[in-house]
């Protein structure tokens, strides 16, 4: 019998990775673009793994000072949630749920993520997040 892997000594940007390569389909494309999309607009930017249980192996999440976005995969979408979404200009009209606090950008098989508008979306959020710095 295979022994579980333990995910505590692997790092956040490890785990990703290995989400990335397990999707294996336009989701892991799709999280590898929005991932060089963040590292692009900010090379700061902190990746981290969080909320892992024995029901959801976990979600990626990219943080400057506090989280800007996480990156979550399910069967048939891609879910981009900004932690401060209400709080970001959206003129692009690139979200696609919105809330009271948080907002996010849901992509589906075939649909491109606007590059332009989601890059000014991670500056926005960290700008945000840097004058909130605790």
């Amino acid at each position: 019998m295979k022994k579980p892997e333990n995910n505590q000594s692997k790092s956040a940007s490890q785990l990703i990775t290995e989400r990335i390569e397990e999707l294996g389909d336009w989701r892991g494309e799709t999280l590898a673009q929005v991932r060089r999309l963040v590292k692009e607009v900010d090379p700061e930017i902190v990746e981290e793994w969080k909320w892992a249980k024995p029901s959801n192996p976990g979600t990626p999440v990219w943080s400057h000072n506090r989280i800007i976005c996480t990156g979550e995969s399910y069967k048939d979408h891609i879910k981009l949630t900004f932690a401060k979404g209400a709080s970001l200009e959206d003129p692009a009209g690139i979200f696609t749920q919105k809330g009271t606090l948080r907002r996010a950008i849901d992509l589906y098989k075939g649909e491109k993520i606007n590059d332009s508008a989601f890059k000014k979306m991670i500056r926005d959020a960290v700008e945000l997040n840097s004058k909130a710095k605790r």
